[in-house]
């Protein structure tokens, strides 16, 4: 009888081995045609819900700064000047975000340095504002970069840290500002088109990849522009806006010192990494792909991200006070970037050369 029993029990244990094993769900490799429309996917999700949807809102927001700086203009009252210092934060959010997916049109057709070269000379601006130069909106593409774009904007709206009247913007500013924010508006506009408009787009090159005569020769080739973007992005927040001023202690350096946007645009470019990455609005992201064959290193990649932003958010104040009296968390700040721009470079980018083979 008690062999009887053994048997039993061995034989119900193997039964239920054998069912779990039917009913789990096989993991996806590479090879296999699941993981290739996954890829499809990750990339359908990222033109559609993140790129064309953050370009579109790109170019309604700059439309809304320009609406709100030509009310200004008409009716300069200092709640109107809230409305347009609360338009460009919007705008400047908004473009924050997407400069983590800095490839295609927007560096290939210089929309990046049109809009957003930075630091802002102030001396040099006060002198076009004190010169007879003409201030139309086609006369802003013939000027320098650093004295087109949001800063400028900023410098005339916010003054120092939102000190500035309504009543002390000249005549000369108010023509300024709207000019440039006219020729935001048509850049992000132009942006935007550039990847809808039909019948050649960027969004077609991007979903029709490893088709014959297209833009990218396989899905690789996109998917290594991703990544490269993710790289550039948290490398340029920890080495480029924050290093420079954190290391020669100028605020002149910071990026948008006249508003205190700094920190909430550094926080917002990691945001922007972190939608490319996660995806947005129910889409699939990178990690979707990462996760089918490296649980860990997903993980990881989001336990990093994570620990950046909040990096960015344990500085407090205004950055360029905080490059003088915050150094410590600065520093653990940047170097939550650098671990995280290391493990894109040297794991996110490698598994997707090893694991892409469209």
């Amino acid at each position: 009888m008690k062999n009887v029993k053994t048997i039993y029990w061995c034989l119900l244990g193997l039964l239920l081995l054998v069912g779990s094993a039917c009913n789990k769900a096989p993991e996806l490799t590479p090879n296999t045609t699941d993981f290739a429309t996954l890829e499809k996917q990750v990339l359908t999700d990222f033109t559609n819900n993140v790129a064309l949807n953050n370009y579109l809102k790109l170019s309604v927001s700059a439309s809304n700064l320009n609406m709100a700086l030509q009310n200004l203009n008409n009716n300069t009252t200092d709640s109107n000047l809230v409305v347009a210092r609360a338009s460009w934060q919007t705008l400047r959010e908004t473009w924050e975000q997407s400069e983590g997916f800095l490839f295609g049109p927007v560096e290939d057709n210089d929309y990046d340095p049109n809009m957003d070269t930075w630091p802002t000379d102030y001396v040099q601006l006060d002198s076009l504002l004190a010169s007879n130069n003409n201030l139309m909106a086609s006369d802003i593409q013939n000027i320098t970069l650093s004295l087109r774009g949001f800063h400028p904007i900023e410098y005339i709206i916010f003054g120092n840290h939102g000190n500035k009247k309504a009543s002390a913007i000249t005549a000369r500013e108010k023509q300024y500002m709207v000019s440039l924010s006219e020729d935001i508006t048509n850049t992000c506009t132009a942006l935007y088109l550039s990847w809808s408009s039909a019948p050649i787009n960027y969004a077609q090159e991007v979903l029709n990849s490893g088709n014959v005569g297209e833009k990218y020769a396989s899905k690789k080739e996109v998917y290594n522009a991703m990544v490269s973007a993710l790289i550039d992005i948290a490398g340029e927040v920890a080495d480029s806006k924050m290093k420079e001023p954190y290391d020669t202690k100028n605020p002149q350096l910071v990026e948008s010192p006249y508003s205190g946007n700094s920190l909430t645009d550094f926080k917002n470019n990691i945001i922007g990494l972190q939608n490319v990455y996660l995806g947005t609005n129910g889409g699939k992201g990178l990690k979707d792909l990462v996760a089918v064959n490296n649980k860990a290193l997903d993980n990881k990649i989001q336990s990093q991200i994570t620990t950046a932003i909040n990096s960015i958010r344990n500085i407090s104040g205004f950055y360029e006070e905080a490059i003088i009296t915050q150094r410590v968390q600065i520093q653990q700040s940047m170097q939550a970037l650098a671990t995280l721009k290391s493990t894109l470079e040297e794991e996110l980018l490698p598994f997707i050369n090893q694991n892409v083979k469209d």
